[in-house]
């Protein structure tokens, strides 16, 4: 009877050991729904709200965002390349949360309408113990329109969005660009020319010396 036993602990034991922990990638975002109010413009760049995404499981891995849509969607999709997420991959703890800025980059010739897509936040890696965390991810969903406009308009809006974008070394330059601009106006104008006036020769007598010279000294 202690033999069985023995031999029951030990079988016990053996698997306990051999017994994988259940550690698992979670995934989880702070923002369910962003919503823009303003009509897109073509050619426009636009912050839209950051979104916070916060690594929910028991194991460290890397993270990283992308635009996502569903099939059979009634909005239009907007491409990926609209999208500009910064920091692109960053490294989550257990527990920790990083903030994640998310800027929308719309082409002149972009299409008018409503656009739909998810901000999908997903871990790079699966799971080092097999956990089944393959499909992981967390979204927040986004709604916008694009209104209608020409291509100048669109070139326009470009225009200024990269004015912006390039904030402050854009006014700088500009200021720089306007010395430069009124040198060359004042040079052109305002030439100062400084002539220095010749001496006058001094006045010549009948024998064609200097008057001065063939006078007579008085002591």
């Amino acid at each position: 009877m202690k033999f069985y036993i023995g031999v029951i602990i030990a079988l016990t034991a053996f698997l306990t050991v051999q017994t994988p922990t259940n550690a698992s990638i979670g995934v989880g975002v702070g923002t369910g729904k962003i919503v823009v109010d303003s009509l897109i413009k073509p050619g426009s760049i636009y912050l839209l709200p950051s979104i916070v995404v916060t690594n929910t499981g028991d194991e460290s891995s890397d993270y990283t965002t992308a635009p996502a849509y569903h099939e059979g969607q009634k909005e239009l999709m907007p491409p990926k390349e609209w999208f500009i997420f910064e920091p692109k991959v960053f490294h989550l703890e257990p527990g920790q949360a990083q903030q994640v800025t998310v800027k929308l980059d719309v082409p002149i010739k972009a299409e008018p309408g409503d656009y739909f897509a998810y901000l999908d936040a997903s871990p790079v890696k699966t799971s080092s113990s097999g956990g089944a965390t393959i499909g992981v991810a967390a979204a927040s969903k986004l709604y916008f329109k694009v209104a209608p406009a020409n291509i100048f308009e669109g070139i326009y809006h470009r225009v200024v969005s990269i004015w912006k974008e390039l904030q402050p070394w854009s006014g700088r330059a500009l200021y720089l660009a306007g010395i430069v601009i009124a040198l060359l106006i004042f040079r052109k104008f305002f030439k100062v020319q400084l002539n220095v006036k010749p001496k006058k020769p001094l006045p010549k007598d009948k024998s064609g010396k200097d008057k001065w010279d063939s006078a007579e000294k008085l002591y």
